[in-house]
């Protein structure tokens, strides 16, 4: 069983790595920020499109990395759209704890889509290597950074 639920992670993380969703530059964004990770040279920028209302209509990114990285990047622009600021920072801080984390020591960072973390838990394999968290959670402190305004992210 367990050999086959890795199987399933290294498909789904090897296809998002090969066939990344929303990898472009939308005409229409209104924030973006730099994420670049020093010590494997993974580097993207993320784009978001906030509206009046604080909402995510549009996450893409631009940028080379692993398959790690570049996985992590197309499912955190699938799972964001539509949330607001506030939702997309709570999703972000529970991905965290997911990648660096024992299931036991996962805070509460208010409501969080669970079907959105549930699709996420295939990146949860990274926090048995240090290293890899660095590449799984780049774009995600990229996002974060766009969303409040800061042109720079680092995943240090």
């Amino acid at each position: 069983m367990m050999d086959e639920l890795r199987e399933l992670y290294q498909e789904v993380i090897l296809d998002h790595g090969k066939n990344p969703r929303n990898l472009r530059h939308p005409p229409d964004a209104n924030r973006e920020a730099r994420g670049e990770n020093p010590m494997c040279g993974d580097k993207f920028t993320v784009y978001v499109t906030l509206n009046g209302d604080g909402v995510i209509e549009d996450c893409a990114f631009e940028g080379r990395g692993c398959a790690i990285s570049t996985a992590s990047a197309s499912m955190m622009t699938e799972v964001v759209k539509g949330k607001t600021e506030q939702e997309a920072h709570a999703l972000f801080e529970t991905f965290h704890d997911l990648c660096t984390k024992d299931e036991h020591e996962h805070c509460d960072h208010g409501p969080v889509d669970e079907e959105a973390m549930e699709k996420l838990m295939v990146l949860s394999g990274v926090r048995q290597f240090p290293v890899r968290v660095k590449c799984a959670t780049l774009a995600w402190h990229a996002m974060q950074a766009a969303i409040d305004g800061q042109g720079k992210a680092s995943s240090e």
